[in-house]
């Protein structure tokens, strides 16, 4: 167990998802000696995947446990510093940056990537939790290809549940899509589009009681919220839609984030509004929330870290 020390680096990285992954294989390639602390889930969102063959270079796809431990032991081989570890406080006013880990070690850095990503909101069923990974979703775009031909339900009103609901009517006979109000919250373009797919069927006033199934996904059961009345609806996925919260709680006053807490990066780039501090992956993304698009970044992140530290004299 690490000792109430501090210890001083060039390049923090904050974050073991695709993106922090690939940031320490840039920044450790560029001998910048990078020191990568996990975050309460090593590997992040596609540690809970099952499936992924969206990712470039697994024809034959690959889980998503499997891969993230592919990118750990690249970045291992390439001399990143992977520790077990959760960010906890950060004091961004001074160089080198001061960030706090388990409330407990101190780590100087003279660069700091965040990419601490985001988390998907669920509705905090058992049966939801239970069979995450088993037809429960909460990304469409990566895993509706799984039930091509089948009948499927999605929960949510947002423009991203919109969008979802109509990727998803390309691919499956029938999308049952539940909504808790009499009212959208989706703009009125992805609103008449929903509304005109011949096979995605509307529930309103509805809310998701249960997800059926044993050792997958065999129904929803749902509660119109008016009367009371309760039906099990079969399907073979169910897709929850509600949003995602960036994990970025301990960089609020350091950082300028939007009204939902994704941080802000200069258009292009991994920079932020403090020198030397860089963003990549979901934390910053609130629109593709892809794997490998958080890879990309994180190869950005690097690069703007390198260059950075590269106009700064390099200290022990």
């Amino acid at each position: 167990m690490e000792n109430k020390t501090t210890e001083r680096v060039h390049c923090l990285i904050i974050g073991s998802g695709p993106a922090g992954y690939s940031a320490a294989i840039y920044t450790a390639r560029a001998n910048l000696k990078p020191l990568l602390y996990q975050g309460i889930q090593p590997g992040g969102q596609l540690t809970i995947t099952t499936e992924v063959e969206n990712y470039p270079g697994y024809p034959n796809g690959v889980q998503g446990p499997e891969m993230m431990v592919e990118f750990e032991n690249q970045a291992v081989r390439m001399g990143a510093d992977i520790r077990f570890g959760l960010a906890t406080k950060v004091d961004f006013s001074i160089q080198p940056f001061k960030v706090w880990i388990d409330d407990e070690k101190l780590i100087e850095a003279d660069s700091v990537i965040i990419a601490t990503g985001a988390s998907a909101k669920w509705l905090g069923l058992e049966s939801e939790q239970r069979l995450n990974g088993y037809g429960v979703s909460a990304c469409a775009v990566c895993d509706g290809f799984f039930f091509k031909g089948r009948e499927v339900a999605i929960t949510g009103a947002g423009d991203t549940a919109a969008e979802e609901a109509l990727y998803l009517s390309k691919l499956c006979t029938t999308v049952h899509m539940f909504i808790r109000r009499d009212a959208m919250r989706a703009s009125q373009i992805m609103q008449q589009r929903v509304r005109e797919a011949p096979n995605i069927k509307l529930y309103w006033n509805t809310q998701v009681v249960e997800v059926v199934g044993d050792a997958h996904v065999d129904g929803v059961r749902v509660r119109n919220n008016l009367s009371g009345t309760e039906q099990t609806i079969p399907v073979k996925a169910f897709f929850v839609a509600i949003g995602h919260e960036p994990n970025s709680a301990i960089f609020k006053g350091w950082l300028h984030m939007d009204e939902t807490g994704y941080i802000q990066t200069v258009p292009g780039t991994s920079r932020t509004n403090i020198e030397g501090i860089f963003a990549a992956g979901d934390v910053q993304d609130r629109v593709y929330r892809q794997a490998v698009t958080a890879a990309g970044s994180g190869c950005m992140a690097a690069l703007d870290a390198e260059r950075y530290l590269a106009l700064r004299p390099k200290t022990n």
